[in-house]
């Protein structure tokens, strides 16, 4: 075993790791990510801060390849906080696609504005000021100051919780939600050295998206498995087992369908199309004759239906205009 490779096993903290383990540590991952990173637009040094926020927004819960032509259609259709503010928050909404939990649009769209009303247009560059912008939180604002700024903050995602999980608590998973001893982990665990640790924070992140995942871990491609202290303990199985979000037949899924009909409407869409194919009612369905079948194919109840529209109205993601439902103006 390396000499500085030797498992980490300290189960509360870093109480009991060496200045030169945790350096090692640090020089061994960020080593890594230096020759295996991915190549993503928004880590290009000419990448703009609005570009790194909206890439935050977007791979939230949403993976990398779904998320990659979408950023770079916002980005060529809205280059600037401002440009994006100058448009109706359903456009927003419309472009956002198929990348699901739609609401994020309009958090962006309400950030864009924010940014034009109180920044100038710029996107803030300290965690503080950017935890203030509708619809960013701690993780969020944390990434974009460190990634789009330079700043030594303490970035804590999925990924990086359960490296920090498996590395140095010697468990498969971390607990089911965030807590106060797993930010204290990661901010011990951050190099003290400002540029240090923008890259730790990127390879960190980037080891538990590729490697140090969560059903199978390709340990044997660890640029530190001979440091892990859940290897060293024999790989032991996880205390609880993840629940998956269910999908079909669900109200999410029925809110998608409606969406999918708004994105492509070109005028209010009457409630009847909802509930009924548009021939049986005599309307033309035009564009959005795709989607509404696709709907209809659901075969939801019509209070299942009901509830999934009125929680599109309420959340802002559609209004009532001239008898229909159309995205938000």
């Amino acid at each position: 075993m390396p000499a500085d490779g030797a498992p980490v096993t300290a189960q509360s903290g870093t109480d009991e790791l060496r200045p030169d383990q945790l350096a090692a540590l640090h020089r061994r991952i960020t080593g890594w990510f230096a020759e295996t990173a991915r190549d993503l637009p928004w880590r290009e040094r000419h990448c703009s801060p609005w570009g790194v926020l909206v890439s935050e927004i977007m791979l939230q819960q949403t993976p990398v390849v779904r998320v990659l032509p979408v950023w770079r259609e916002w980005l060529e259709r809205w280059p600037t906080p401002a440009a994006l503010a100058g448009v109706p928050a359903g456009e927003a909404v419309r472009s956002w696609g198929r990348l699901g939990y739609p609401s994020r649009a309009l958090r962006l769209h309400a950030a864009a504005a924010a940014i034009v009303s109180d920044h100038g247009g710029r996107v803030p560059g300290n965690y503080t000021e950017l935890l203030a912008l509708p619809g960013v939180g701690s993780y969020t604002a944390a990434a974009v100051a460190a990634f789009a700024f330079g700043r030594r903050e303490t970035v804590v995602d999925t990924n990086i919780r359960r490296v920090h999980a498996r590395l140095v608590s010697g468990v498969a998973l971390p607990s089911p939600s965030l807590n106060a001893a797993e930010m204290r982990l990661a901010a011990e665990l951050l190099p003290d050295d400002v540029g240090t640790s923008v890259h730790w924070n990127a390879a960190v992140m980037e080891l538990g998206a590729l490697v140090c995942t969560a059903r199978a871990p390709k340990c044997a491609d660890c640029p530190v498995r001979d440091s892990c202290a859940w290897l060293a303990a024999g790989e032991p199985p996880p205390s609880y087992v993840p629940k998956g979000q269910a999908w079909h037949g669900t109200d999410r899924q029925v809110r998608g369908a409606v969406m999918a009909v708004l994105r492509l409407a070109d005028a209010p869409v009457p409630a009847e199309m909802f509930q009924r194919e548009p021939a049986d009612l005599g309307f033309a369905a035009d564009g959005i004759g795709v989607p509404l079948s696709a709907l209809h194919r659901l075969n939801s109840a019509p209070e299942q239906l009901e509830r999934a529209i009125a929680g599109l109205l309420g959340d802002g993601l559609a209004e009532l205009h001239q008898g229909g439902y159309r995205l938000p103006a």
